[in-house]
């Protein structure tokens, strides 16, 4: 645990803390993507080492929260029909669609059933071949490779009662859509790693030379995210608008 404990060291934050007080002349909003971010965020209190000013705010990384409603009514249709068993991640199942929520339609009598991977949906699928087993697939570029997989071994078996309710959603559409309002105030992104790792971060560089705001990648530890807010507050202090991965 050296490792984990070296990113969360308390003096290593109170000098990140105190490099972006001084770093920071006048006041910047600066967006975290993801929820994991947001999570550590608040959990070890980094907004209140930041100085007055300088605005930490959450932004679209939960995929439960940008699931169209539309879609949740699809899956709790789908999880109402005879004959069909909808999987899914356990907190899909109390986001409201217009009438009810997929764990009424269990209280119901539905069956719908929690995985914690897609393979474990495709497992009840090859146990009860008489059902139709439906996987709820939603999540940002993280998840879709386990989900894709779970399809092509789906297919790679000759599993034929397995399919997908795909919900999947991608980051950078999402910064260009809070970039384009009207009333866009945010001045800078952290992006998050885990992202990154899968896509690359290749994609945020158009955003940026387009809306001239700094992106730069952090992990979800303290002191990746002060290190991020310190680069990105140079940034917009120098007036640079670049993708950064530390």
């Amino acid at each position: 645990m050296r490792y984990i404990d070296e990113y969360r060291d308390p003096a290593g934050a109170r000098r990140l803390a105190a490099a972006i007080a001084r770093a920071a002349t006048r006041p910047w909003t600066i967006m975290e993507v993801c929820g994991g971010q947001t999570h550590a965020i608040v959990r070890f209190g980094i907004d209140e080492l930041l100085p007055e000013g300088l605005t930490l705010v959450h932004g679209p990384g939960c995929p439960v929260c940008v699931t169209p409603l539309e879609t949740i009514d699809r899956a709790i249709a789908i999880a109402s029909r005879r004959g069909v068993t909808l999987c899914s991640f356990g907190d899909m199942l109390r986001v409201p669609g217009s009438d009810k929520d997929l764990l009424r339609v269990k209280s119901e009598g539905g069956d719908v059933r929690v995985v914690y991977s897609p393979m474990d949906a495709l497992k009840i699928a090859e146990a009860n071949p008489s059902r139709e087993v439906v996987f709820f697939g939603v999540g940002f570029e993280t998840t879709a490779p386990a989900n894709a997989m779970a399809v092509f071994q789906a297919s790679r078996r000759g599993v034929e009662n397995f399919s997908m309710l795909s919900a999947h959603v991608r980051v950078p559409p999402a910064m260009e859509a809070i970039l384009s309002s009207e009333d866009n105030r945010v001045n800078g992104f952290l992006a998050a790693g885990h992202v990154c790792a899968v896509m690359g971060y290749e994609e945020y560089e158009p955003l940026a030379a387009k809306h001239r705001v700094p992106i730069v990648v952090t992990g979800f530890e303290p002191l990746d995210l002060l290190q991020g807010v310190l680069q990105c507050v140079a940034q917009l202090e120098a007036g640079r608008a670049e993708v950064e991965n530390p």
